[in-house]
């Protein structure tokens, strides 16, 4: 079984689990979430089973990223790319480190939505990326038209930088450095791996 991560969040007082997604687990969860209505417009994914499924695959096998599901208190309820800069797409819109990482995230499951649980998640997933010691940014490009997103990235320490054009959309780009991601967050001790 793969190592995966795990807190107990100081707020929510709830466990969060990113664990390394299983493609014959996790393929028709991660399909039904592409065809939700507030992901859509920003992933593009509402392909049919068959187009999806050799999509995820192919991601899967993509090695300048892990695709994780993010549980709380054991149930999946969303969908994480964390990639490094180098070797994709975004490294064409700034000077890039060598170690830094890159986000993209969704939460899948309707039941999670509009209840505080983005900020959470996203600051639990960029404090496991700054665990490595190497990595001194995180890198953002949400839609440009999701403000609720661009909202939740600067709350956890993300700034805006300019926006960006990616092949499948406008994105605004946003770092969140680690001096400034540990300023506002306490992590020490933060995570288990189990």
């Amino acid at each position: 079984m793969k190592p995966k991560c795990m807190t107990i969040d100081p707020d929510l007082e709830r466990e969060i689990v990113f664990r390394e997604l299983d493609y014959d687990k996790d393929l028709t969860n991660v399909f039904l979430w592409m065809h939700q209505e507030h992901v859509i417009p920003y992933w593009q994914l509402n392909l049919p089973f068959v187009q999806f499924s050799s999509h995820l695959k192919q991601a899967l096998e993509d090695r300048h990223q892990t695709l994780y599901i993010g549980e709380i208190d054991g149930h999946p309820m969303s969908y994480w790319e964390a990639y490094w800069v180098k070797g994709d797409v975004v490294e064409r819109c700034y000077e890039a480190g060598s170690f830094d990482q890159g986000v993209h995230l969704l939460i899948g499951d309707s039941d999670y939505l509009g209840k505080g649980y983005a900020l959470p998640l996203l600051r639990a997933m960029v404090g496991f990326q700054f665990q490595h010691a190497k990595t001194k940014k995180v890198v953002a490009e949400p839609d440009i038209r999701n403000e609720k997103m661009i909202h939740i990235f600067k709350q956890c320490g993300f700034e805006p930088v300019k926006p960006i054009e990616l092949p499948d959309k406008t994105g605004l780009l946003m770092f969140c450095t680690r001096e400034n991601f540990e300023k506002r967050w306490s992590y020490d001790g933060y995570y288990q791996q189990v």
